[in-house]
This record gives C-alpha cells, structure tokens and sequence, in this order.
C-alpha cells in the first residue's frame, strides 16, 4: 500500500496562486494513478483533477479547467496540484488520493483507495 501525505496548502487572495504538493510512501508510485479531491465546508467531496500512472494523461473538473495543472515526478514519489487565477469558491481542504484503478475509474468511484490527511486552502476575497 501506499501513505499520502499533503502539503503547501494556505491562506491567498483571490487570484493568486499555490503549488500543492502530496508526498507517497510506500510501494513505488509509479504504480499508482494519482488525483486531487477538495471539500468545501457544508459540501460533499468533489473530484478535482487526475492523472495516471505511466502516460501522465489527465483530467480536470469543469470548474478548474485552465486554472489547475495536475502533474507527477515518479522519480521524487511526488504528485502536485498548481493552483493559478484562485478564486473563493476553491476554497476548501484538498485530499491526495491515490490508487491502481485507472483515472476514469477514479473519478467514477469518486476517489480510490489512499487517502492524504488534506491541507487547507482558503482563498480570500
């Protein structure tokens, strides 16, 4: 199996920028498709964008499309979540989520197996 662990989440004004990032342990990463979920406080969890294994292709949440880049180093064990053009109705904590499904799947089943703790990002007004 393998541990997630989030980090760079914060507080920024509305149209700034963050780079999450979500660190794995475990098995190999390489192994695993990764994705970023997020929840709004009072909302469910929603799919925010995801990327597979080998081919690095991706997908993106209508709302993030063009303001979110999903990307991975398999060599540092590292997926990451580029936040640019934030806006206040991103804010929420942000999970890392990974799992051997392929990202269709992932985003079918409304996440896979691994789990991250989530870090908080608050976007000001």
């Amino acid at each position: 199996q393998v541990q997630l662990v989030e980090s760079g989440g914060g507080l920024v004004q509305a149209g700034g920028s963050l780079r999450l990032s979500c660190a794995a342990s475990g098995r190999t990463f390489s192994s695993y498709a990764a994705a970023w979920f997020r929840q709004a406080p009072g909302k469910e969890r929603e799919f925010v964008a995801a990327i597979s294994r080998v081919d690095f292709s991706t997908l993106y949440a209508d709302s993030v499309k063009g303001r979110f880049t999903i990307s991975r180093d398999n060599a540092k064990n590292t997926a990451y979540l580029q936040m640019n053009s934030l806006k206040p109705e991103d804010t929420a904590v942000y999970y890392c989520n990974a799992d051997t499904k392929s990202i269709d799947a992932i985003v079918t089943h409304r996440g896979g197996d691994y789990w991250g703790q989530g870090t908080q990002v608050t976007v000001s007004s």
